[in-house]
Formats: structure tokens, C-alpha cells, sequence
């Protein structure tokens, strides 16, 4: 079966990898997701360089060691020679932004003034890893020409429910009314001022001490649903939900609340700096409302996680989005040709750029259907976009499969579409 999300930040390439359909889109795509290539035999046909100012972007994720550091306790030396590696990857495959993950975990991969350093590190939350991982990509990254995209996540702060695991300085710990367990794991709560407030400067941190050039934000917001339980913000939404119709609407304006803010303070801090998002790839299927996508995702971003994407576009209030389209071109559930054109209509006339968040980890992984066994089927992704004037690039997931490239669908992309190199669109 194709799955229909992706980031989660359970330990393992399993729990890394996370699906939400409902029990009849199970049924449905189990029977229909062998045949999702769609576009028939053969490759895609390159249209040559796009041009100037193009988004070619990878992932690079730290939380659970996924792509770096290839295991905590590696020496500094080790941890710099690993995160150098990538960095030159990036420019061997013609790409020109890295989005890298510095606050995985309610945690920091440079001395932040208000969280402790990374666990992913030292394997330690808290200790220091004796050099400036932060600091370094910057400098390094923007050596090679790449941009340093510095991407944080809001609100987790844990894949257990033990506060008395994180690390004693942790705000967590000094301000647990600021919790939520929920699904096995940690969570600020969303409802809270005071918590919007100091996600704020955790992140913003980052963009004062450094040269980054832009604040990214991948999908989770509230978090992803878990059958049976309960989200227990009802003291919060007692507190704070007046004047809402109902507690989804007051959750949505939390989060519009904390995207609007983030972008008025990033332009204050450095005004050439850019705000983007990741969302998951459906904001609402149409059967659940006309404006929504011809699809039958199980999750739909709007409802389920509180996070009105579309909104958010049409407000203008980010600079990109990267919506995760990290299915093959004629998926019944969720086609990622139909998608497309969705997203390019959704952000038409908006000012805002839209980049499209490629699934390279799927291409050759035997647990995928047949579409992704296809070297070319992320090529063939990259010759549809050429059709839709309003796609301003591709960002790949992720980084250790950009430089492994299982079965060629990399470097097919870079033979078909980065026969040169570009600058990321400004």
C-alpha cells in the first residue's frame, strides 16, 4: 500500500514512515497502487534547464539520526566531516538550497539561549557537542552557493511521554502545565499564549545569531490524529476559546495566529530572510469541501492537524510553500498529477512561490508499489511541473537518499532537468 503521509519522529525507518487512510481509501488503493506510474513504459523526456531562479532543495533531517549525524557520540571532527559530505552532495547533484533540521526535538543544533543542545548529538540531550553545528552550515553551505534553509518544528519535544528523560534545564520540565502526552509523545500545546510566545524565540534564536536565509517549517502543527485518543487541551481551550464556534476553529486560529506572528517577526529581524512551510500534500479532499483536491486522503490538513494551509497562501502570509506530494502520478487516492495542478491554482496571483516536496526516499524501497520502482517516475514528476508556470521547484526527501540514490531516480533527474546549475528563486 501506498501511504499517505510521511514525518513522523518515531525511532526506526518504520515508525519514520507513517500512513493515514481511512479503512475504505486502505481497500481502495491496496487493489489500485500497483498501476500508479500512470505515464506508461519508458522515461521522462527532459525539457532542458529551467530558467534562472529555481528551487532544487533537499531535506536533511537529524531527528532520530535519520540522515545526520549518522549516529550520536561521533566526535566533532566526525560530525563535521559527515555534515561537509552532504553539503558537497548537494553540489554534485546541481541542487542549491539545504533545508537542515536544527530544532528536531524542542532542541537546538546550535547554543541557544533558550533550548538545550540536541540529543542527535552527543546522544545526550543537553551536552554540549563542543563546536557549532549551526554555524558551521551556515558558512560551509554558503561557500559551496547553497542557501541554509534552518528547518524547526513548533511544537514536539518528544517521542516518549517521561518528562524526567529530557534533559534537566529543558522549559519543558520547568513548565510542564505547558505539556501535552499525546500518542506516545511529548507536545507543546498550540493553545497557549505563553507557548506560542516561546516557540517564537526559540526558533527566531537562530535567525538572529546566524546568516540564514530562511525560516522553514515542515507538517506538524497539532499533531497527526491517533485512533481513541484525546488531545487534552480543554483547560487551555476553556481559558482562550471564547468566541469560537467550536474548539477545531479556535485550534485553526492558534495556528494561523503562530504563522502570522513568525513572518511579521522574521521580516523585523532580517527582512532579506524568507518564512517557508511543509505541509502535507492534501489540505482538504473535495468531497469535504468544493474548493478541496480531486483526492481521498485519510488526513486532511485543515481538519485533522489545524493548519489551513490554503489560508495561509492566500493571505500571503509566507514566502513558499512545499507541499509533500509524495505520491506517483496516477495514484487513485492521491494523484500527484492532480495535485499538482491543485496547488498550482492554490497559489495563483498569491505572491507566494510554490515548490513541490519530491518523495525520493520512496524511489526503489521494495515495501512501495510498482510506480516507485521506476527510475524515471521522479523525473517524469519534474516534466510535469514544466507544464504549470506557477511551480518554482522541487525539494527532495531526503538527504541520505540524494547522495545513496537506490535505484538511479536521482541522477535521472539531475540527467533529464539539472544539466546546470541555477539559483534558487529570490
Amino acid at each position: 500500500m501506498e501511504r499517505l503521509s510521511r514525518r513522523t519522529f518515531g525511532l526506526g525507518a518504520a515508525a519514520t514512515l507513517s500512513g493515514f487512510v481511512t479503512a475504505g481509501d486502505a481497500a481502495a488503493v491496496g487493489r489500485g497502487s500497483a498501476a500508479g506510474g500512470g505515464s506508461g513504459a519508458g522515461g521522462a523526456v527532459g525539457r532542458g534547464p529551467r530558467a534562472v531562479g529555481e528551487m532544487r532543495g533537499m531535506w536533511l533531517a537529524t531527528v532520530s539520526n535519520r540522515d545526520w549525524p549518522s549516529r550520536t557520540g561521533l566526535t566533532a571532527t566526525r560530525q563535521r566531516a559527515e555534515l561537509i559530505a552532504h553539503l558537497d552532495t548537494a553540489v554534485r547533484r546541481r541542487l542549491n538550497a539545504v533545508m537542515l533540521q536544527v530544532r528536531p526535538t524542542a532542541d537546538a543544533l546550535w547554543p541557544s539561549a533558550y533550548e538545550p543542545w540536541s540529543q542527535s548529538l552527543t546522544g545526550v540531550q543537553g551536552r554540549d557537542p563542543g563546536w557549532d553545528p549551526l554555524g558551521t552550515a551556515v558558512t560551509e553551505a554558503h561557500a559551496r552557493g547553497l542557501e541554509m534553509h534552518a528547518w524547526f518544528n513548533p511544537y514536539r519535544i518528544a517521542n516518549h511521554t517521561d518528562p524526567a528523560r529530557l534533559a534537566a534545564s529543558h522549559p519543558a520540565r520547568r513548565h510542564p502545565d505547558w505539556v501535552v502526552p499525546y500518542g506516545g509523545k511529548l507536545y507543546y500545546n498550540p493553545g497557549l499564549p505563553q507557548v506560542r510566545a516561546f516557540v517564537q524565540d526559540a526558533m527566531l534564536d537562530a535567525l538572529r545569531r546566524y546568516e540564514i536565509d530562511a525560516v522553514h517549517w515542515d507538517d506538524y502543527f497539532y499533531p497527526y490524529p491517533v485512533a481513541g485518543q484525546h488531545f487534552d487541551d480543554d483547560a487551555a481551550y476553556a481559558a482562550h476559546g471564547a468566541g469560537f464556534r467550536d474548539r477545531a476553529a479556535w485550534r485553526r486560529d492558534n495556528i494561523d495566529r503562530l504563522v502570522r506572528e513568525t513572518a511579521a517577526r522574521v521580516k523585523e529581524i532580517r527582512p532579506s530572510a524568507r518564512f517557508g512551510i511543509s505541509p502535507f500534500g492534501v489540505w482538504r479532499n473535495a468531497s469535504t469541501d468544493p474548493l478541496g483536491s480531486p483526492t481521498r486522503a485519510g488526513v486532511q490538513t485543515y481538519d485533522d492537524l489545524h493548519a489551513d494551509t490554503r489560508k495561509w497562501v492566500r493571505e500571503g502570509w509566507i514566502d513558499y510553500i512545499v507541499p509533500q506530494l509524495y505520491w506517483s502520478i496516477g495514484f487513485a487516492a492521491a494523484d500527484y498529477a492532480k495535485l499538482l495542478s491543485w496547488w498550482a491554482k492554490a497559489v495563483e496571483g498569491s505572491g507566494v512561490r510554490l515548490y513541490v516536496g519530491e518523495a525520493l526516499y520512496k524511489a526503489g524501497d521494495p515495501a512501495q508499489p510498482a510506480a516507485w520502482q521506476d527510475p524515471a517516475e521522479l523525473s517524469r514528476h519534474l516534466a510535469l511541473a514544466h507544464d504549470h508556470p506557477q511551480v518554482a521547484g522541487h525539494v527532495f526527501f531526503s538527504g541520505k537518499e540524494v547522495g545513496a540514490d537506490r535505484i538511479g531516480a536521482m541522477a535521472r533527474v539531475v540527467a533529464d532537468h539539472y544539466q546546470r546549475s541555477a539559483r534558487s528563486p529570490r
